[in-house]
């Protein structure tokens, strides 16, 4: 089991209606949320770090990155994940 330690934190009422419409556990669904701010900042840095010691990605670099996060389309317009 993870380590946890309490906080307690303030959400305006508005949105801890629409939290509880979607979930019975609003601590763990906040709790995702964090966790994917947090990989979203830290791979933020990452590419930032990898562009500054090798320069900024090329468009072809972006387009396959691109085609394998959201999948490729074929000349037929099908989608296929990479």
């Amino acid at each position: 089991m993870a380590d946890t330690t309490r906080i307690t934190v303030t959400l305006p009422t508005e949105q801890v209606a629409e939290l509880r419409k979607l979930t019975d556990n609003v601590s763990g669904h906040v709790a995702q949320a964090v966790a994917r701010q947090l990989r979203h900042q830290l791979l933020g840095a990452d590419l930032l770090r990898h562009e500054e010691e090798h320069g900024e990605f090329a468009e072809e670099e972006l387009a396959e990155a691109c085609s394998r996060i959201f999948g490729a389309t074929g000349a037929d317009g099908s989608v296929s994940a990479a």
